[in-house]
């Protein structure tokens, strides 16, 4: 049973979550691309997309939020402000954000692959010269 909740529901809840993207068409950069061009051809898909799964989780995370404690945060760091914006230019730039990438570089797109790669090497630079700045084991 420990299992199942380690790697089990997780796998289950990405392959919902790529199924719901592929059938919403979050995949195609230009549909996201097209929710941020708010001074041309604006697609409001996006919206209606991020609307339905706000109305999916909100319940859920209000039912967990009562059941355990919140943890606390610490303060907001520049680190995350700066990590914050090259995650968004990234993804308005080339239409991906991670989910929609992996399943679109799943179905063979070199575009999605280099975004993949670059995303892994973005991220391993990030462990690697981040590492040294994190207090911890």
């Amino acid at each position: 049973m420990r299992r199942l909740r380690e790697w089990g529901l997780p796998l289950v809840a990405g392959l919902l979550m790529g199924l719901g993207l592929m059938i919403s068409g979050m995949v195609q950069p230009g549909k996201v691309q097209g929710f941020l061009d708010i001074g041309g051809l604006w697609d409001p898909s996006l919206g209606l997309v991020m609307g339905g799964a706000i109305a999916v989780t909100l319940p859920v995370f209000q039912w967990l939020q009562r059941r355990t404690p919140v943890v606390p945060h610490g303060p907001i760091e520049s680190r995350l402000i700066v990590g914050s914006l090259l995650f968004g230019v990234g993804w308005g730039l080339s239409g991906y954000c991670p989910g929609p990438a992996l399943v679109t570089a799943s179905s063979g797109s070199l575009d999605a692959v280099g975004y993949v790669v670059a995303m892994g090497l973005g991220m391993g630079l990030g462990h690697r010269f981040g590492a040294r700045e994190r207090p911890g084991p």
